[in-house]
């Protein structure tokens, strides 16, 4: 039997590893990454932790949604949409003023 659907939409991408491959990148960025931890006020050791935190997670995507080039630069090296980002950054923050959800 053949399936009627000649291009199925393609699952959403998991904000987890939208967070993962935003770590990663910004590993092996020394420069950004030691800012981005300077702006935390989280040590070095303290990330293998945090990555389990999704606190930690928002303010590591929300690091890169509010500095467009340094999105642009991630969305370059990892192949990962912009509007991936954005979801990820949007599921592990809270609710905003302008959400809708309050």
């Amino acid at each position: 039997m053949q399936s009627n659907f000649k291009n199925p939409k393609k699952a959403a991408a998991d904000p987890q590893e939208t967070a993962i491959a935003v770590l990663g990148w910004l590993a092996n960025e020394p420069d950004m990454f030691g800012r981005f931890l300077a702006l935390t006020g989280v040590e070095p050791a303290q990330v293998r932790n945090a990555i389990n935190e999704p606190a930690f997670l928002a303010g590591m995507l929300d690091f890169l949604m509010n500095h467009e080039p340094t999105l642009l630069a991630f969305c370059q090296a990892s192949g990962i949409a912009p509007e991936t980002v954005a979801a990820a950054s949007a599921h592990f923050s809270p609710p905003g003023l302008s959400s809708g959800e309050y």
